[in-house]
């Protein structure tokens, strides 16, 4: 299975509004939503639809068995993370607990357990042919990068597909790491900004270390013109395929209101967007729409 990730240094970019559109320019069969902090790719490709769901458990949490415990308050003492509460019973919060096992070790009475804490949820479309897969994490949890690694497990044995796309998250932390691993090639979301530009420089060193072909795109390119020229620029003198740009566009933003792609009207973004898939198929595959 051949897999274009769809990332951007930042957020508010545009990166989900490309990827939905790419999705249904390719009548792509699988993709993915990894931007599992935030996901929202749901919001256009799978109205209404219910999801298979899956609870995911992360790293473990400890528990106080109170009938054990006889308040020694060594546990407390020893943890580093403040998780442990000393009221009339001692108890874990378990959204300041780190799983780290010194309050297990340490506790002269054995009354503290690790046990699996559910740090997720994985959520499975299939339906029409098509497989979307994405998860949502649960605030306080951590661990995100290996529940991107289970959402494009899930994507790629429920598909019978041999494309896929995949919207990553933003920045250059474990999510975005765990997204690129085993994908063919990468597009870059840029914004014509000072924090833009920096941001795209960042992920790009960061897909470098991955050996794995990458293109950069600037979305709301008229914004600022000269950051445009800039941009361009700078994939130039670095050999990165610069494959188009995409204007600013209140349609789009009735578009997505609306719970449509860019790609299914005709608009100036939606116009520009089909270039970049193009030019985008071409390097990956060869192919264009």
């Amino acid at each position: 299975m051949k897999q274009l990730l769809i990332l951007s240094g930042k957020g508010g970019t545009g990166k989900t509004t490309i990827a939905s559109a790419f999705i249904k320019l390719s009548s792509a069969r699988a993709y993915a939503d990894c931007d599992v902090d935030a996901p929202n790719l749901h919001l256009i490709s799978a109205q209404g639809a219910k999801p298979a769901k899956t609870d995911y458990y992360g790293m473990d949490k400890a528990e106080i068995n109170p009938e054990k415990c006889i308040k020694c308050d060594i546990c407390r003492e020893n943890c580093r993370f403040d998780a442990i509460t000393a009221e009339e019973e001692y108890k874990v919060n378990p959204f300041a607990c780190e799983g780290c096992g010194v309050c297990e070790a340490l506790c002269p009475e054995k009354a503290i357990t690790l046990k699996p804490a559910v740090a997720g949820e994985l959520m499975l479309y299939t339906g029409g042919g098509e497989t979307f897969s994405t998860a949502q994490l649960k605030m306080g949890s951590g661990n995100s990068g290996l529940l991107v690694t289970e959402v494009k497990k899930q994507m790629k044995s429920a598909a019978a597909a041999d494309f896929a796309i995949i919207d990553g998250s933003p920045g250059i932390g474990c999510p975005v790491i765990a997204s690129l691993s085993g994908v063919d090639m990468v597009l870059i979301v840029a914004e014509p900004s000072v924090s833009g530009i920096h941001d795209m420089e960042r992920i790009i060193q960061t897909a470098a270390k991955f050996a794995v072909k990458t293109a950069v795109c600037v979305n709301k390119h008229d914004a600022n013109p000269e950051n445009t020229r800039q941009i361009e620029s700078f994939c130039k003198e670095h050999k990165l395929p610069f494959i188009g740009q995409i204007p600013y566009d209140t349609e789009a933003v009735r578009a997505v209101n609306k719970g449509l792609t860019i790609a299914d009207i005709d608009c100036p973004s939606g116009r520009a967007v089909k270039a970049v898939f193009n030019k985008t198929m071409e390097l990956l595959l060869g192919e264009g729409a």
